[in-house]
């Protein structure tokens, strides 16, 4: 029996192992936005009641649940890590919002045709090569599209606000 259990631990901690490195290698490692940025995020969003709003590797969900309470969006997030997507279902349940939703999937595979603002954080060199591409692809015209701490490598941003040398860039392009 204690043979079971622990194989059942070990598999369990290996799942949670390799979402995370898969979530991390195909997109970047989960690095929280700085509460005090939100405000600054979602000023360049211009987000309106009723808009959709995603998260591309929405981490512990911060920026949905933001979107969601302050702005009456209806708010995706998207995170394949099992633990971080865990914690958005917990966030998701205390915070009895409906116009919120996790899902548990990689970002490349999600739809973005619908979404008004498509917000993330991820490594240059897979923005350039393959995010930049799907979004060019996917988002429909008028869409916002913010980019925490990384230009898009050759798009031109609409603003850059970055208020200072110790603050970190957001960048807002239009589709």
């Amino acid at each position: 029996m204690q043979t079971l259990i622990l194989s059942i631990i070990i598999i369990l901690l290996l799942i949670i192992a390799t979402t995370t490195a898969a979530a991390a290698k195909s997109f970047a490692p989960w690095v929280p936005c700085r509460n005090r940025d939100l405000k600054r995020i979602f000023k360049l969003a211009d987000l309106k009641p009723g808009e959709i709003f995603y998260d591309l590797g929405c981490g512990d969900g911060k920026t949905v649940i933001f979107a969601a309470k302050n702005f009456n969006a209806k708010a995706i997030g998207i995170e394949m890590a099992i633990p971080l997507f865990i914690i958005c279902k917990i966030r998701q349940i205390l915070n009895f919002n409906i116009h919120l939703q996790f899902k548990w999937k990689n970002l490349f595979n999600e739809d973005l045709s619908k979404a008004d603002v498509i917000y993330f954080f991820g490594m240059p060199k897979t923005i350039k090569n393959k995010l930049k591409e799907k979004i060019k692809r996917e988002a429909k015209p008028g869409a916002r599209v913010i980019s925490y701490v990384f230009k898009v490598e050759g798009w031109e941003p609409e603003i850059i606000d970055k208020p200072g040398k110790n603050e970190l860039a957001v960048y807002l392009y239009k589709i």
